[in-house]
């Protein structure tokens, strides 16, 4: 007798984090594997694209999918919308849709879909998306496995990531009160075991299967696991009953690299408690080798290739520079002087109490984002921009305290407005470097800039109106 041949399987979302892992999972597993992409470039930097047979085309596009799935036994789903750009739960719904009745058309025998872990009643916006995709595939006719799991520990999960910035760069933490909530994160190893064999189970299974790791922890049970794998010492949560997830989100944006529209709906999912309610899979497909990956390992080796220390190393530097700078600043700074209180100023000129106010808030606001831009553009492999985005924030924060030597010791009120409108601009180049690196750090430089802009204005009504001074 002959062996059957190995059953064709098609991966969609090959070229994201778990898509892209789980294809030389299943080579290696010597499954001959299809990939669709709209993109198929970007498959090239995978060093198992000449191994995978491509359809180029789009997953919402019926006729692409016809194309994708003829012949195919087995299909991951691994498509979702959530990109910050819009209703990913209307999309997320029509994609489902749309491939659930390809599938069908095309005989699949079976479609492997990755959903949340998540309890039972009302949902967040992402759990609910996601339960509602497994339930269209699960009706579509083909027989569905939907495996749910809960943070995914792994170096590219956005889960795993956002975990590790706000420990890495947050040793206090003011946090909502549902990082209490239990949860039960899962290596990515362990997934993509779990993943493999669900392609093979014997019979025609269409349910979900929860999966997860040997350990149930807190959201701040994590955040203190992984500061203690990585050496990072202890960290301070203080959790409050008011802080939403919107409002939680956008300091996630500002203080990390996940951007806000990913971050809300990552956010909003920790009002949920994520336990695994059984361990089916786990009985019939066996613990992945070595057995079940625990949190600090999982940790340890999602880490292996990542310096935890760079964010501390470039926050003391520039908190080096930026207190620098303050100091200086202060100390040419002299409101109470006879000259200065003899200058006619514009009615429009804000009480003298709120110019510290306003200079303490934004010197440490540009100090954070200035920190995560560096630190994002050396972690992303570009440490040339990070090295200009170093000199010019120094230069910057040099105009800044010689703007203030300028008027206030020298009195040239005239020479202070040029620099002011220098130091505006400057301000202004930082907001668009660091746009590349998040929206909240481009903000933040983009207030600073504002300030600087009203300070301009401010210091050219005073030359005008005291013409000899």
């Amino acid at each position: 007798m002959t062996a059957s041949p190995s059953p064709l399987v098609l991966v969609t979302g090959a070229t994201g984090y778990i898509g892209g892992l789980l294809v030389p999972t299943l080579l290696d597993r010597d499954l001959p594997v299809r990939v669709i992409s709209r993109s198929p470039a970007r498959l090239r930097r995978h060093d198992w694209a000449s191994r995978v047979e491509v359809v180029e085309g789009d997953a919402g596009s019926p006729a692409d999918l016809d194309r994708a799935l003829a012949g195919v036994d087995v299909a991951y789903y691994l498509l979702h919308s959530m990109d910050g750009k819009g209703d990913f739960v209307t999309r997320d719904r029509h994609l489902a849709e749309v491939f659930a009745a390809a599938a069908k058309r095309a005989g699949v025998r079976r479609v492997v879909y990755l959903s949340g872990l998540h309890p039972s009643g009302e949902l967040s916006a992402h759990l609910g998306s996601r339960v509602e995709v497994g339930r269209i595939l699960m009706a579509s006719g083909v027989p569905t496995v939907v495996l749910q799991a809960g943070v995914v520990l792994g170096a590219g999960s956005a889960s795993f990531d956002m975990l590790r910035h706000l420990t890495e760069r947050l040793p206090a933490m003011v946090a909502p009160r549902w990082l209490r909530n239990r949860i039960q994160p899962i290596a990515i190893d362990d997934v993509l075991h779990y993943l493999a064999a669900a392609a093979v189970l014997p019979g025609e299974p269409n349910r979900t299967f929860d999966i997860g790791g040997p350990d149930v922890l807190t959201y701040a049970e994590m955040i203190e696991g992984y500061a203690r794998v990585t050496g990072l010492g202890h960290r301070l949560i203080v959790t409050v009953p008011v802080l939403t997830p919107g409002l939680a989100s956008l300091w996630v944006g500002l203080v990390t690299p996940v951007v806000a529209g990913i971050a809300r709906p990552l956010v909003g999912s920790l009002i949920h408690e994520a336990v695994t309610a059984e361990d089916d899979l786990l009985v019939l497909v066996g613990p992945p080798p070595g057995g079940r990956t625990g949190f600090e390992d999982a940790v340890r080796r999602a880490t292996a290739g990542i310096d935890p220390t760079r964010w501390r190393r470039t926050a003391t530097a520039v908190g080096a520079m930026t207190a620098g700078c303050a100091v200086l600043g202060s100390v040419f700074t002299a409101p109470g002087s006879r000259w200065y209180r003899s200058l006619r100023t514009p009615a429009w000129q804000p009480p003298p109490a709120a110019f510290p106010i306003v200079w303490t808030t934004l010197f440490t606001t540009i100090a954070l984002a200035a920190t995560a831009t560096i630190t994002e553009l050396e972690e992303d492999g570009r440490p040339e921009e990070a090295e200009r985005f170093t000199r010019a924030y120094a230069a910057n924060l040099a105009v800044n305290a010689a703007w203030s030597g300028l008027f206030f010791r020298a009195h040239a009120t005239r020479t202070s407005s040029v620099v002011a409108g220098l130091l505006a601009t400057s301000a202004a180049d930082l907001a668009r470097r660091a746009a590349p690196t998040g929206r909240g750090k481009a903000a933040s430089f983009g207030a600073y800039a504002a300030w600087c802009a009203f300070a301009t204005a401010l210091n050219a009504a005073v030359a005008r109106r005291n013409p000899r001074r």
